[in-house]
């Protein structure tokens, strides 16, 4: 995990790597540096308030304390506290149901891919619902996968019922004692009236045939839009019921700083992050080792 996050933000360390640099152990940081920081986290789209706090607490650091790289660390993962991988365990005698959804272009069909390889090679048995009937291409993109992967897919004809094909699916997966049922939902954000009210359907024809469901919905984020993804998921979460994020694409961003972000502005766990184009680049997520890549092994 630590070498796949590290490969991955990659991209993110560079841009922090100068005024990282000028942290030197056993010297408490100028206010050049200080503000330099502050810019280059703020490049990194750790965002403005987290930057800001980051900063500050170097800034009021005692001198004797504890080195301002150690420091930016720990505040680091006091930041990330809430982001850990535990979430609903798979239920007892009945499917793990999980809607993956989020904005046009985020990566859920592919993150959908990669969770069923994963749960795959756990030993787990999975089923796909393609439930974004309005995009012809992702539902093909699913059964491609699905026929790589040895799982079924559910699918209904393009422009069909979403939620009738979230009912199939459930139906399909505890008729035939499956482990996981991953449904990848539309994202269509631009039109959220329809898309929440499409939602909530989603979810009462879920709990229809297994009761408890969805077990757990994902919000899957596109790491390289930084801010701009963090803002339309404040808009989302509001009624999408969501209980953890996955932040795709990290290996194609120099803003891997966002899931600091996330932490502190969405206040939801970040549970699988994309380390790579792969069917086998997703890891849970680990603070630890989050940090350790964005700033460098030597800090």
């Amino acid at each position: 995990m630590v070498g796949a996050l590290g490969r991955s933000l990659s991209r993110t360390r560079a841009r922090l790597s100068d005024a990282l640099r000028h942290l030197v152990p056993s010297q408490k940081p100028d206010e050049e540096t200080l503000e330099a920081l502050e810019e280059a986290l703020i490049a990194a789209d750790v965002g403005p308030t987290t930057a800001l706090r980051l900063v500050e607490n170097l800034r009021q650091a005692p001198v004797d304390d504890e080195s301002p790289p150690e420091r930016l660390r720990a505040a680091m993962l006091e930041t990330l506290a809430k982001s850990k991988t535990e979430g609903n365990g798979p239920p007892d005698g009945r499917p793990q149901v999980i809607l993956l959804v989020g904005v046009n272009g985020s990566g859920k069909t592919t993150t959908a891919a990669k969770l069923g390889a994963r749960y795959v090679a756990q030993g787990r048995s999975v089923i796909f619902g393609a439930a974004d009937t309005f995009r012809a291409a992702g539902v093909e993109q699913l059964e491609v996968w699905g026929a790589r992967l040895d799982v079924s897919v559910i699918a209904h004809q393009p422009g069909g019922d979403p939620a009738a094909v979230v009912y199939d699916t459930c139906e399909a997966g505890r008729s035939r004692g499956i482990n996981v049922v991953l449904i990848d939902t539309a994202g269509r954000l631009h039109t959220k009236d329809n898309l929440m009210a499409e939602l909530s359907k989603i979810h009462r024809a879920a709990a229809k045939v297994i009761e408890g469901a969805p077990d757990e919905v994902w919000l899957v984020l596109d790491a390289t839009t930084g801010q701009n993804g963090l803002r339309q998921a404040e808009e989302f979460l509001q009624h999408a019921g969501v209980t953890g994020l996955i932040l795709a694409k990290l290996d194609g961003s120099a803003k891997g700083g966002v899931a600091l972000a996330i932490a502190e502005t969405l206040d939801l766990p970040i549970r699988f992050v994309g380390t790579g184009e792969g069917i086998d680049n997703l890891a849970p997520f680990d603070a630890e080792a989050y940090v350790d890549g964005l700033l460098g092994e030597d800090q």
